[in-house]
């Protein structure tokens, strides 16, 4: 497993992502719900990036996405990932503009996820549920409805809970909620694997 963060990162910190590649033994090669958006300040900051990108190994897969002002990327282990055009909303989220889920019913998603990590709900319709820290810092957690919900994901969400509760506290909050214990053969771990009621997968850590 290789983990990227900020420098100098001291939890809790809501601005701050974490990026944790694992690998596997059979990598998956379906398509999956989730994916990446990175943020971009200008059109040659766009353009710059996806220069730099590709030459790091991203390649231009072409995902039935058509004429877009966002460039759909893929890094060297077919992992999908978009580099948006300059959005004044993603302005202030640093270089993850956002964590982007398909799903079938973004209410019922922004209920859940809202209630999940009390952040706040700053706009949902029957396409699109947005949310973000109630810090007001970080990238967004989004929610886009499409017709197709594949069934496996690469790319899944990691919560730890605040230190003041404890995991076994957590877990039982978030069954509660509408969680479900979830067992795709990881044994015993020191997290807990649950789903939404979705089916997306998502982890809770042990709070230390």
């Amino acid at each position: 497993m290789t983990n990227v963060e900020p420098a100098g990162l001291v939890l809790p910190d809501p601005a701050a992502v974490c990026v944790d590649v694992v690998t596997v033994l059979d990598p998956e090669t379906v398509k999956y719900r989730a994916h990446l958006d990175l943020a971009t300040s200008s059109l040659a900051h766009q353009s710059e990036l996806v220069a730099r990108l590709k030459a790091l190994g991203a390649t231009s897969p072409d995902i039935g996405q058509g004429i877009v002002p966002w460039t759909v990327l893929a890094n060297p282990k077919g992992n999908v990932f978009c580099v948006l055009e300059p959005r004044a909303i993603y302005a202030d989220t640093g270089p993850i503009a956002a964590v982007v889920v398909s799903c079938a019913d973004p209410r019922a998603m922004a209920r859940f996820w809202n209630a999940t990590m009390d952040w706040t709900l700053h706009e949902v319709t029957d396409d699109m549920a947005r949310l973000r820290s109630t810090a007001g810092v970080g990238p967004y957690l989004e929610f886009v409805r499409v017709t197709e919900i594949t069934v496996w994901t690469r790319v899944h969400l990691d919560l730890r809970p605040n230190l003041r509760d404890d995991q076994v506290t957590e877990v039982a909050r978030l069954r509660t909620l509408g969680a479900t214990d979830a067992d795709i053969g990881q044994g015993h771990v020191p997290w807990d694997l649950l789903t939404d009621p979705e089916g997306n997968e998502f982890c809770v850590l042990q709070s230390r």
